[in-house]
This record gives C-alpha cells, structure tokens and sequence, in this order.
C-alpha cells in the first residue's frame, strides 16, 4: 500500500526533529558538564547530583505511566503489578541501577578534568564497549566492517590524547586539573556504560514491560545507591553545607538535562535510523570542539582533527549496514 505524501513528509520531519534532539543533548551535556565543574563560585556536590537526576527521571516516568493509565488508581495497579508482586524481576534491575550511579559519577570527574572536545571525543569508546559486551553477553556476530570501525575508533581517541597530553591547560576555578585521571574516570564510564546498556537491553527483551516501567524500576534502584553514594563520598560537606550547596539555576537546569537526555533519546530514537544518529554524535563532537575554542579556550591543533574525524568516520563505519546482493534469476528457458 502507496503511504500518503503527508504520511511521508510527517515521518521525514519526525526524522529530523530527532537529528536536532540528539545533536543538542549529546553536545549541550558535556559542555554544560564541563561549565558545571570549571566555573567560579561554589562548587555543587556531583554525588547529590546525579541523585537528584535520578529523582528527576522517576517523577517523569510515573507522569508519562499516569497519563497512559488514565488514573492514578490505574497508575497504582500498574506500579504493583509490575514492581511489587514481582520482586525477583525488579531485583535484576538493581544491577545496572548500580553501575548507572557510578557511571554518572565518573561522568562528573571525568568532565572536571578533560576539556569538552576531549570528553566529548573520548566517550566515543562506549561504542567499543557496548559492541564487546553484546558479543560477549547476548553472542551478537559484529560484521567486518563493524570490527573495523572499532579499531578506527581507538585510534582516534588515542591520537586525541596523545594531541592533549603534552599541553598543559590550566582553569581558573575548579579542581586541578589531571588528564590522566579524566581519561581513566572517562575510559571506567565507557565500561560501564556498555556493561548496563546490554544488560538492560537483555532484560528489556526478556520480559513484557514497558521501557518506562523498567525506567521506574531503574530509579527505584537507583535512588538508595545514590543516597549511599552521597554519604559515603560527602557526607562531611553535606552536614556542614547542606544537601543542595552550591546549587542555583544552572545546576537544576543540568541535572533537567541529565534526566531528560536518556529518557528524550529514548522517545526519539524510533525515529531515527543509524545514519542520523551517526550524523547526531559527529555534529555534537564538531559542536563540542568549536563551543570549546570560545568557552574554555580550547587548542585545536592538526593531531586532535586527525583524531576526531577518525571517530567520527568510525561512527558511520559502525552504523553502516551493506545492502545484500542482489542473486538474479536464471534465464527463462522456453
């Protein structure tokens, strides 16, 4: 059946729309990071943070629930059915609940210490690691063309570490800068990252729960590993200064954005093949690396380009998926 030309147009523009979300959130992150953690006054604590983050995420999962239930009765019966008489399924949520908090919080560090364009570049790797985990994890066969992005890949990132690593770049405010901790706490998110992603997807696949519910559970989680979090990293600070020190609008509107950014990707990402998505990641790193030169006064030099365009050619290598050929027909004998 022919789709109508309003049908097509629609998708093309939710195509598009999609483009834009995820090139804005990919980029605006790591620079807002960036900004969050280098900028004068006080310095927020990233630990209540990311708790705040997964607060953020659970209040909007239970309000996208409710408006689909109709309810709040309906909301409460889903909540219980999904969560309550099935304590062993939400149990198995707690695994990436836990490594999401760290991996958050290793997102933090890692951006106090490596300039926008560099983590920006550098959390590229999480392609390498997600695509190990799901060969490992659900025996996934990776096309050669794919293994070859891979090491693309690395040697991209390695020439854009190779290319900051001899430069020293000093920051008025915010932690002393150490390079070879943000590429470690950079290189720990990458593994972590990867690690949950497959896991979650496993059990997503395994089980007929919504990706909002699983959201649900993920926060639920979440929420208790990010309080033991805080206590046990800033507890000190948190009595003396309060939970909320050093927080004011930017700081809400990052932990918004943190929040949002999973949850935006995954409404959005239906729409969006892997070729716009490749496009969205390489835009963000071109808009990283440029916002960098005027914000925080980043060097691009010939070495860190060489660099990024080897990762974002890998990205597209990654995402390509040759057609199959075409087996003609054997001539019509009469």
């Amino acid at each position: 059946m022919k789709r109508s030309g309003g049908s097509v147009f629609q998708d093309n523009t939710l195509k598009y729309i999609s483009l834009i979300t995820l090139t804005l959130q990919n980029a605006l992150l790591g620079l807002s990071m960036r900004h969050a953690r280098t900028r004068d006054g006080d310095m927020f604590l990233s630990s209540t943070a990311v708790l705040m983050s997964e607060v953020v995420k659970l209040l909007v999962c239970l309000s996208i629930i409710y408006v689909q239930a109709g309810s709040l009765i309906q909301l409460l019966d889903e909540v219980k059915r999904h969560i309550i008489k099935q304590p062993l399924d939400t149990l198995k949520v707690c695994i990436p609940s836990f490594v999401y908090v760290i991996q958050n919080n290793l997102l933090y560090v890692s951006a106090s210490h490596l300039d926008a364009a560099t983590y920006q570049v550098t959390y590229q790797l999480k392609i390498l690691t997600t695509a190990l985990f799901a060969v490992i994890i659900l025996g996934k066969k990776l096309l050669k063309t794919q293994w070859l992005s891979l090491v693309t890949l690395v040697l991209g990132v390695v020439l854009v570490q190779l290319a900051q690593s001899d430069k020293p770049h000093q920051i008025t405010y915010g932690p002393e800068q150490n390079r070879l901790l943000g590429f470690s706490a950079a290189l720990g998110a990458c593994l972590l990252s990867g690690f949950a992603g497959i896991y979650f997807e496993k059990i997503l696949k395994g089980a007929d729960v919504s990706v909002w519910m699983r959201n649900i559970q993920l926060s639920l989680c979440s929420i208790p590993f990010g309080l033991i979090t805080c206590f046990i990293y800033d507890s000190e600070l948190i009595k003396t200064h309060g939970f909320f020190f050093g927080y004011d609008r930017f700081i809400k509107y990052l932990i918004l954005l943190q929040a949002g950014g999973g949850l935006l990707v995954a409404m959005v990402v239906k729409y969006a093949d892997n070729i716009l998505k490749g496009f969205a990641t390489s835009l963000a790193i071109i808009i990283s690396c440029v916002a960098s030169i005027y914000l925080f006064n980043f060097n691009l030099t010939i070495q860190f380009l060489m660099g990024a365009a080897l990762v974002i050619f890998s990205i597209f290598l990654y995402g390509h998926v040759p057609k199959p050929p075409v087996v003609s027909s054997p001539p019509y004998k009469v």
